[in-house]
């Protein structure tokens, strides 16, 4: 699986446009972030690699977790988030029959 290291002055547009890229070839691609700047990055890169391959009825999930990295000899925890594809048809069908939020921010009250 592929890793992209992504910074807090990283362009998540780039970002997004390596992730899709990468998707394109395999199920899974890994986002590696160090600090709070770069993960958000990385979430805005996932979320526009959403729209990316929403044209190619793809949608995508992921899955955050801690992972310790050694750099110039120093042990740091990064946030991992594991990157994958799905068919919408399957999130659609798993939508079905689940209680929707009612009102108009999406969010549950």
């Amino acid at each position: 699986m592929e890793v992209l290291k992504v910074s807090s002055n990283s362009n998540p547009n780039k970002v997004a446009g390596a992730i899709a890229g990468e998707l394109s070839k395999n199920e899974c691609v890994e986002l590696q972030a160090i600090g709070a700047g770069a993960v958000n990055q990385s979430v805005k890169a996932v979320a526009i690699a959403r729209r990316f391959l929403d044209e190619k009825q793809k949608d995508l999930y992921m899955v955050p977790c801690f992972e310790d990295v050694t750099i110039d000899g120093e042990t740091r925890t990064a946030i991992s988030i594991k990157v994958c594809t799905r068919d919408q048809e399957g999130v659609e069908a798993e939508m079905e029959g689940e209680e929707q939020p009612e009102d108009e921010s999406g969010f549950a009250e």
